[in-house]
């Protein structure tokens, strides 16, 4: 089934949608709540949050790209029970990519407000949409989907090393970026 049918299924609240949604994206999800939380039922239940979110969301909202609506959907479930964790201590997997993106970015501490936070984010999407199509794919990899370096290394046929070193050298430029378009880091 198609995504534009599984959305006209949520819009005519039809419990069919839900189990299209994941026959068709059970794994997608699973693999980006994974990455982000490294426990197995942790991320089952993220992943049937997110389908529960997608019932309660649609409509009125109509996703462009259903697979980036989950995806984003997901995301945030995992990283809200990520922080969770955090506060007890539990996950340190996901702070290594965490860390690395923090001389990159301010602290939330230095973001006064949604808009400036807002601001950054655009001015992100604009570095990344003016790097070469390899390196935006493997960051976002990276920082978007939290795929491991090995996973990384081998979805781009490329050394670790190699991936290391084009990570490296995009968070340079997106620090200078960010610093040319005015933002304090």
């Amino acid at each position: 089934m198609d995504d534009s049918e599984i959305i006209q299924l949520y819009f005519a609240r039809n419990e069919t949608a839900i189990e299209e949604t994941s026959k068709k994206y059970r794994n997608y999800c699973t693999k980006i709540a994974h990455n982000i939380l490294s426990n197995f039922e942790d991320s089952e239940e993220c992943v049937n949050d997110t389908f529960l979110g997608a019932w309660e969301t649609i409509p009125p909202k109509t996703p462009a790209k259903l697979s980036s609506f989950l995806g984003r959907i997901t995301r945030n479930i995992a990283l809200n029970k990520h922080d969770y964790y955090m506060a007890k201590k539990r996950n340190k997997t996901f702070d290594t990519i965490l860390d690395e993106l923090n001389d990159c970015l301010s602290s939330p501490d230095n973001v006064e407000s949604q808009y400036e936070e807002e601001q950054i984010a655009e001015s992100i999407s604009n570095f990344l949409l003016k790097i070469n199509e390899d390196h935006r794919n493997i960051f976002l990899r990276r920082y978007w989907y939290s795929d491991s370096l090995a996973d990384i290394a081998t979805r781009f046929s490329i050394s670790e090393s190699k991936t290391k070193s084009v990570l490296f050298r995009t968070r340079k430029k997106l620090q200078l970026y960010l610093m040319k378009e005015g933002y304090i880091l």
